[in-house]
């Protein structure tokens, strides 16, 4: 009953407030254009309306309103996408794109690839991505191999850094709230006509919850502390060309758990990793602008160290491992404007990763060793898209893509895309076609479990959806139908012990979106994703994808000075395995859908200090996103922000 009341509370409050300051302006809202600018569907600056992908942006804004402080938390309400977290701040978390697994979806980060090369699948784990200095994410969805080759079957998230202007401003900000939380940012900016820096600090410091649940008994807290910096510095010495140095570092600590569920506590087992990533960007643009070019060389780094002593509750097992991926990317894109109507971007990549691990265990069954030795792979790649533009209703692409890789040859990958708008009722349709392929990793290929004969893993998807623009844009709707089928997946074969191209699934489904603005100071965002997945080996859904995700948020701004946003997240039913220790098997179990109230209020004291606020789980809903292990209560926190 007392989180019923808490909740209605919050509704109330928010309802309150957005009435009254709603009564300041009665005249009708600006017009509200919807038409973000995106990069990652083309590689070139172009607004949504042009551009047959579907996509989602999130901009710095509504990442400060919503007083967003990870990755995890910025994409929580996307739709088509899930992601969830074992375990407390600082636990391994996944990323879902339309069901996709997530070794499957790019994450970029200003067009840096920061996948793991060394693990088992090259997944990105984005548990330790703080936001600092971060001006929007992008979302693009559907198979984008033909761009950004390997590992982009199910989507690309592309981060991008925040570009300085103007005069020099900055800001420091602190706060504190439950779980002993205590977080500090701060950051600079500035540019003029011949350069420009961003850069941007936080620490996090928690003492957490027990990863392994408490509903199971566990009660030893697991901590987590980060420090993060970003830095974007660019210099423009002419017209013509620019150059941009890009930096972002992430040291951090967890402490974690053995397993989820009872028994699973471990007092001293942490987890210290460090993540880097840099790249230095070329630009230069020839013949009056008809010609531009971007050359970039990057670099990412991840180094993750394990550490798990004797204890009093496990006087016989220890563990020591370590980690370490490298990758290398040179990569040159050119933009031919051949006209209003016609623009042809090509470009080639040559990529370089490393990996290397160690592990050592003991335990009653004796010393356990399993070392990887350092390995390296190659793959070149190519691509053409040709971009069409016929007057201010259809847009549409074409492209290829060649990618060479050392061990398994080539594969060809291709996608066309389309958008028509309808002016005299503003509908647009849109829709796409493509395929992707998934490299198998260092790990598949040469660890012990590995096999230097598999071959990439292939898909096909495509989707079709339309879009509806309402009351001067004040009111927008989209409707998006997409089915990708995978085959050739890489997947462990229990009975050989090794990696093989054995798997196969296939996910189809419909994301809806809504966006009301009825005036200036307000506005609504509702969506629903449905997701059906099938494992076509067991003829199963596919763990962890819930069916049915909904999410609604509303924003309301006070006198110029003030903002409050609300926050509802339903996530439904998923199958998941659970693993119990006491009889070492595991059960296939279905996981109980739940609801998510989040509410963060700030205000302006002047124009230079701010306090903001916010409560999560507002209803203090005990849930599970893996099953077994534990995730974060009601919280309270708050704090002052200071720019100068």
């Amino acid at each position: 009953m007392r989180k019923k009341w808490i909740v209605g509370l919050a509704g109330m409050m928010f309802l309150i407030a957005a009435g009254l300051w709603g009564q300041q302006t009665v005249q009708a809202a600006e017009t509200y254009s919807m038409d973000e600018v995106v990069v990652t569907a083309t590689r070139l600056e172009t607004t949504e309306a042009q551009v047959g992908s579907s996509t989602t942006v999130i901009t710095s804004k509504e990442m400060e309103q919503g007083q967003k402080r990870t990755l995890i938390e910025a994409l929580q309400s996307v739709a088509g996408l899930d992601v969830l977290q074992t375990g407390g701040p600082g636990g391994s978390a996944s990323i879902f794109l339309r069901g996709a697994d997530s070794e499957l979806t790019l994450v970029l980060i200003d067009g840096v690839e920061v996948n793991d090369p060394i693990s088992p699948g090259r997944a990105f784990n984005p548990a330790n991505l703080a936001l600092e200095n971060i001006e929007r994410i992008e979302v693009v969805r559907g198979p984008q191999s033909v761009l950004y080759g390997s590992d982009a079957m199910g989507g690309v998230i592309n981060i991008i850094t925040k570009k300085g202007s103007g005069k020099a401003t900055g800001f420091v900000s602190a706060e504190g709230g439950s779980f002993s939380t205590f977080r500090e940012k701060a950051g600079a900016s500035g540019g003029n006509g011949w350069g420009n820096y961003s850069i941007g600090f936080s620490r996090t410091d928690t003492a957490g919850i027990s990863a392994a649940g408490e509903r199971y008994g566990n009660q030893e807290r697991d901590g987590y502390q980060n420090s993060s910096f970003s830095g974007r510095f660019g210099v423009t010495p002419t017209d013509q060309f620019s150059a941009d140095l890009f930096l972002r570092y992430a040291d951090s600590r967890a402490e974690l758990d053995n397993y989820g569920g009872a028994g699973g506590d471990d007092p001293n087992y942490v987890l210290d990793s460090k993540e880097l990533m840099t790249k230095l960007q070329g630009e230069l643009s020839l013949f009056e602008g008809l010609w531009a070019q971007k050359l970039g060389l990057s670099v990412a780094r991840s180094d993750r160290k394990y550490r798990n002593d004797t204890d009093a509750a496990h006087p016989s097992d220890s563990e020591r491992s370590s980690f370490l991926g490298e990758s290398y990317k040179l990569d040159w894109q050119h933009s031919l404007f051949l006209h209003e109507t016609n623009t042809v971007t090509f470009g080639v990549e040559l990529k370089e990763e490393t990996g290397k691990s160690e592990y050592h265990s003991t335990s009653v069954w004796g010393p356990y060793d399993e070392n990887f030795a350092k390995e390296t792979s190659r793959m070149n790649g190519a691509y053409l898209q040709d971009e069409i533009r016929l007057g201010d209703r259809f847009f549409a692409t074409a492209g290829i893509r060649l990618d060479d890789h050392d061990r398994f040859g080539t594969e060809p990958t291709y996608r066309f895309t389309a958008s028509y708008l309808f002016p005299q009722t503003q509908t647009r349709l849109k829709g796409t076609y493509g395929t992707g392929f998934k490299a198998p990793s260092l790990y598949q290929l040469y660890s012990q479990y590995g096999s230097r004969n598999l071959e990439a893993a292939k898909s096909k998807g495509w989707d079709m959806g339309v879009e509806q623009s309402l009351w001067d844009k004040r009111i927008s709707l989209g409707l998006t139908y997409f089915e990708n089928a995978f085959d050739n997946l890489i997947d462990f074969d229990s009975v050989n012990s090794k990696y093989r191209n054995i798997a196969a699934a296939a996910t189809r489904g419909v994301e809806t979106t809504l966006s009301v603005r009825p005036w200036e100071i307000l506005a609504f965002q509702l969506g629903y994703t449905y997701t059906d997945t099938e494992d076509k080996t067991t003829g199963k859904d596919l763990l962890r994808r819930p069916q049915h995700k909904f999410s609604f948020t509303a924003d309301c701004r006070i006198r110029e000075k003030g903002n409050v946003k609300l926050n509802v997240l339903y996530v439904g039913k998923r199958d998941d395995n659970y693993f119990d220790n006491m009889t070492y098997s595991t059960t296939r179990v279905t996981l109980g859908g739940y609801t998510l109230v989040n509410l963060a209020a700030s205000y302006d004291l002047t124009k230079q200090l701010q306090l903001f606020g916010r409560l999560e789980n507002l209803g203090d809903v005990h849930y599970e996103e893996v099953a077994g292990w534990g995730t974060m209560g009601l919280g309270a926190y708050g704090g002052v922000k200071l720019s100068f």
